[in-house]
């Protein structure tokens, strides 16, 4: 036998990253969504006018559990990558672009920072590119399950510069959220 590995070996140790990476990134997206109340639960949100390519409520629960599961794959096929050139700084901006995506929900929908959102949208897409090509240079299946994600914060993106174009007050329609809806 001259593998250092089998091939059922290979699979059982991305199926362990898998296992971590998935149901984490799961959890910190969906603890930053609730740290604030967001979508049509949040009174600010609700009053705002939306652009016509808003997409209805339901949707964005959907799109965002189906993201994260696929940066879960993509991070946990980087992660099962020993040895590989570049996975260290690949798994590093990864986590800088997923830091900025944690951030966005509390920036928009509790601190009501419409531009400041828009920006921090702008930052998410730069370095997700920047991760897209890194994790090619690992494995391309890696940077395609990143394409989604992007063309999704793309989207966002538009929505939120719609949102500032239709409510250029924005900031000021409803008081900031203070409090958080996570109970300990």
């Amino acid at each position: 036998m001259s593998e250092i590995a089998s091939r059922g070996q290979l699979r059982m140790s991305f199926l362990r990253w898998a296992m971590v990476t998935v149901p984490l990134i799961l959890l910190l997206g969906f603890a930053s969504g609730r740290l604030v109340p967001s979508g049509e639960e949040n009174a600010w949100y609700a009053a705002l006018v939306k652009p016509a390519l808003t997409p209805p409520g339901f949707v964005f629960p959907v799109a965002w559990t189906t993201l994260y599961v696929c940066l879960g794959l993509a991070l946990a096929m980087i992660a099962d990558a020993r040895g590989a050139r570049g996975r260290g700084i690949a798994i590093a901006l990864f986590a800088l672009q997923f830091a900025a995506n944690l951030a966005w929900t509390p920036l928009f929908f509790g601190a009501h920072k419409v531009v400041a959102a828009a920006a921090l949208i702008g930052a998410m897409l730069v370095l997700s590119i920047g991760v897209t090509f890194l994790f090619a240079r690992i494995r391309k299946a890696a940077a395609w399950l990143m394409v989604p994600y992007m063309v999704w914060i793309s989207f966002a993106g538009m929505l939120t510069l719609g949102i500032h174009q239709l409510n250029p007050d924005a900031e000021d329609l409803v008081p900031a959220s203070s409090t958080t809806q996570i109970e300990i």
